[in-house]
């Protein structure tokens, strides 16, 4: 329950509230003249201090970021369930909307921030805002982790109805522009049925939005262009998921070698030995030949025809002259045999430095094996660096291309299509409605029961649940002429209506709050009727009903036999100009 609302300026009229029902009204003066008015009095804005402690967004036209009111730190007091029955403080201000402070850690998860504000509460700690709705979802909803649709501060709209969202304009909305949808998501939760059937339909009409866009930018070539067509895209994302595939074997199998430019340049040392050594061999080849040639072309001179050609010419030789013949016949044997001797140690040198090479190169050769299998089987750190960022360019060229499948999917999906799932969709809704029965009979005896308390037991009352085509369907009904106070008086049995199941079941706090906005219009047995009967069902089920109400309606009432006695805050507002509203001075 809310207990009390408060702020660090001495001007602020703090307001306590109590179990069972709370009635703040303001007063006329005897004073008040024709043009005064008890709207600026503050009953709406009590309203709105306890959406922006609760957690509400804030911007520049939040109530407590106006210039006068920025720098007042608000605080509202509650209950808080993993307290024990014990009570929190949440406080925050305008100046730093992004940040509560909370009077003791009640977020273990959530380390504690510097202080903000200038109080002086007992163990405090100062958490994100994002981070004190998820709590209130936690706790006071009971949504654990993740749900989509759902919302804590949607559902304490609906609890803590604003005046400024219009949200006295339907049962079933809390702001004009709310999508049936998003609404009746977390209608379903709070009354106990399947939510997430219930969300579907936000599915089915974000997706059915995109394909009106869609649609109306086939027209446009380039764009046409850009997203393509499914048949088109469909081969592209096999052949880039197929590189993709190839690449990340590459990387699995990738091996990185340690020193591996040492090894390359030796590779490349090696590779360049073993040429020069084939260079080198082709020399002495060419050379061997020249030289076996040489040794088959050296043989010794013959002079024995000599000796005949003189004779003939009649000139005999002496002994003298044949000895010197001898002599150069003995020495031209012996440069013969010095040549032949020559020549083949040319040879044998030659064969032996072909056998060396050959010997070196196999060595060699042996070598640039082993460092080219090194090589093959792994590379530099930079090479496997190079081949994951092309991974991961391929990946995210092969997600481009799925998201542009999936809009070409979109924009060729049928209307028919759509219709299907929306159907298949109502058709889940409709049975798991059958199947709810329970709570969908609880929630519309409780509405008919407070309806028959306020028009009689004659007027037909009840709540339609129903799968239809763009949302599930909670439609208030009482049998009555379309005046403003009866459709008033139906949000009323409404929200008290869904308020108990909530409780009930642990899917919602134990606290209603209404604007005085709900009562105008509404007639004085009517009014009567409604403040008795949310003191009898707050106080049978153990819950809170705070209401803000104008003295002349309360008058209204009392006439009509209403005690007000100990319902009525004692904090009373007024249309003094100077201290009479809730702030204690105007702005």
């Amino acid at each position: 329950m809310l207990r009390r609302l408060s702020a660090n300026d001495p001007r602020f009229r703090h307001v306590d509230f109590s179990a069972g029902l709370n009635l703040l009204v303001a007063n006329t003066t005897d004073g008040s003249g024709d043009k005064d008015s008890r709207n600026g009095t503050g009953k709406s804005s009590m309203v709105e201090l306890l959406h922006f402690l609760l957690g509400a967004r804030a911007d520049k036209r939040s109530l407590p970021t106006r210039k006068a009111l920025r720098k007042i730190a608000f605080s509202l007091e509650l209950d808080w369930p993993s307290t024990d029955g014990g009570l929190l403080t949440v406080t925050r201000n305008g100046a730093h909307p992004d940040v509560v402070r909370l009077s003791q850690d009640v977020d273990a998860d959530e380390p504690g921030h510097e202080s903000l504000f200038d109080i002086d509460v007992a163990g405090p700690v100062d958490i994100p805002a994002a981070r004190w709705t998820k709590l209130i979802e936690t706790e006071l909803f009971g949504l654990h982790g993740e749900h989509p649709g759902l919302s804590g501060r949607t559902m304490l709209s609906f609890l803590i109805r604003r005046i400024s969202s219009h949200a006295f304009n339907t049962p079933t909305r809390t702001y004009s522009q709310q999508s049936e949808a998003d609404a009746a998501t977390n209608l379903a939760y709070l009354l106990g049925l399947d939510w997430k059937l219930a969300g579907g339909y936000r599915e089915i009409s974000a997706r059915e939005a995109t394909r009106r866009q869609l649609r109306q930018a086939v027209n446009d070539p380039v764009w046409g262009r850009i997203v393509g067509s499914t048949a088109e895209l469909r081969g592209q994302i096999t052949i880039a998921e197929e590189d993709a595939r190839r690449l990340e074997e590459q990387i699995k199998a990738f091996r990185v070698v340690p020193q591996y430019e040492e090894l390359k340049r030796r590779a490349d040392e090696i590779d360049h030995g073993i040429r020069a050594l084939n260079s080198q061999d082709s020399i002495d080849q060419r050379n061997l030949t020249d030289l076996h040639t040489a040794v088959r072309d050296t043989t010794d001179g013959d002079v024995r025809y000599l000796e005949p050609v003189y004779r003939e010419l009649g000139i005999l030789l002496g002994d003298q002259v044949k000895q010197r013949f001898d002599d150069v016949k003995d020495f031209h044997k012996s440069i013969i045999r010095n040549r032949q001797r020559y020549l083949a140690e040319e040879v044998e040198a030659i064969e032996n430095r072909l056998t060396d090479r050959a010997t070196q190169r196999e060595r060699l050769g042996a070598e640039l094996q082993q460092v080219l299998r090194t090589l093959n089987e792994g590379g530099a750190l930079e090479a496997l660096t190079a081949l994951q960022q092309a991974l991961a360019q391929k990946q995210a060229s092969v997600e481009a291309l799925r998201h542009r499948y999936e809009a070409a999917q979109t924009l060729e999906a049928s209307a028919l299509e759509i219709k299907a799932k929306r159907l298949a969709l109502q058709r889940s809704l409709k049975d798991d409605l059958d199947e709810r029965a329970t709570q969908t009979s609880e929630a519309t005896v409780l509405f008919s029961e407070f309806a028959q308390r306020l028009y009689g037991s004659g007027r037909q009352a009840y709540l339609e649940f129903d799968a239809g085509p763009s949302s599930l369907r909670i439609v208030p009904h009482v049998d009555s002429d379309d005046s403003r106070g009866i459709s008033n008086m139906v949000i009323f049995c409404f929200d008290l209506a869904m308020a108990v199941v909530a409780h009930r079941h642990g899917r919602g706090p134990d606290f209603l709050v209404h604007d005085s906005h709900l009562f105008d219009g509404v007639d004085d047995r009517q009014l009567r009727d409604a403040l008795e009967l949310a003191a009898e069902v707050t106080g049978r089920e153990g819950m809170q009903y705070i209401a803000s109400l104008n003295s002349d309606d309360l008058e209204k009432a009392e006439r009509r036999g209403y005690d007000a006695s100990g319902k009525t805050l004692p904090v009373r507002l007024d249309d003094e100009f100077d201290d009479g509203g809730l702030f204690g001075f105007r702005f």
